[in-house]
């Protein structure tokens, strides 16, 4: 197996002040964006900490250690994978991925993900975004099931990268917590970057990078003592609703990662993309899909009593 290349270098007096993020990219030769995925996977270094967020001002002389894991093998295209697309158009594709399914290779995965599925249907999409991600323009976690859109040209991805910017993309989750929450409803409001405990887990931590999450009670199980929530992103940081919703003492269950408790027939966390709206990257019309619990999850919903 191919080790990742270590570069350490002492920063030098004319990138004073300078965000980390960006000195990772002149110093690693890799893009502004694969520089701050290496932040938050805590692949960067300075003077033996991890910076805590990709604005962070560097400061002269520090020692800039950065590990860039070796490059992903070209992609190839995989027909075992299934993909369920809902919609495809000469622009976009929204796709219900099943769980247990990775969206594209990392973090030790190669193979079998849905980029790869998607390639067999779609073999333009290699030209478009990031190179190991093509046509993703966000993702899910493997856990997690439910809509997600993808780019089929340049021009698409750059719009809806835009959308998502600007806040302007509808996300909603289906969730089953741990206790039973109090308030109707509720906005998450707090700050998250890398547990300081586990570089692979994300926490409410000062300076964090802003994130908010609103959320509404569907039904409270007294027996089981859980809630069904229904969550929507007002941004998209990584396992944000997972780290929100255990910051507030109510975690998904399921979710052992962050300290979700089991329930009966419950083989993963208890999440799902239900809903998804977007402008249309070229006509500018809205676009809405709902996508219905799969069949694992709507069996646990009912074996609280909810059909």
């Amino acid at each position: 197996m191919d080790e990742p290349e270590i570069t350490s270098e002492r920063i030098p007096a004319a990138l004073e002040g300078e965000r980390v993020d960006r000195v990772v990219a002149l110093v690693a030769d890799v893009s502004r964006r694969q520089a701050v995925e290496l932040i938050e996977n805590g692949k960067v270094l300075l003077d033996g900490t991890a910076p805590d967020k990709p604005s962070f001002r560097v400061r002269a002389e520090a020692v800039l250690t950065v590990e860039v894991p070796p490059a992903a093998p070209g992609l190839i295209a995989d027909p075992s994978v299934e993909v369920t697309v809902v919609h495809e158009d000469a622009d976009v594709i929204v796709v219900d991925k099943q769980a247990d399914l990775v969206v594209h290779p990392g973090s030790g995965v190669r193979d079998a993900t849905l980029v790869q599925g998607l390639l067999t249907r779609y073999p333009e999409l290699i030209d478009v975004g990031e190179p190991d991600r093509p046509g993703i323009v966000h993702r899910l976690d493997r856990g997690t099931s439910g809509l997600l859109m993808v780019a089929r040209t340049e021009e698409a991805y750059a719009d809806l990268v835009g959308q998502l910017a600007e806040r302007s993309v509808a996300r909603v989750y289906r969730t089953v917590v741990a206790g039973l929450v109090e308030a109707e409803s509720g906005l998450i409001d707090a700050p998250l970057g890398r547990s300081p405990r586990d570089a692979t887990r994300r926490a409410v931590v000062s300076g964090g990078r802003p994130a908010r999450t609103h959320y509404e009670v569907l039904d409270r199980f007294t027996v089981a003592e859980v809630t069904s929530l229904e969550c929507r992103l007002e941004t998209g940081r990584t396992h944000q609703i997972r780290a929100h919703l255990a910051a507030i003492d109510h975690p998904v269950v399921g979710d052992e990662r962050y300290g979700g408790p089991p329930l009966p027939g419950l083989q993963r966390p208890f999440l799902h993309a239900a809903h998804l709206g977007f402008d249309h990257p070229t006509t500018a019309d809205r676009l809405s899909f709902d996508a219905p619990l799969p069949a694992d999850l709507a069996a646990v919903l009912e074996g609280l009593g909810q059909s």
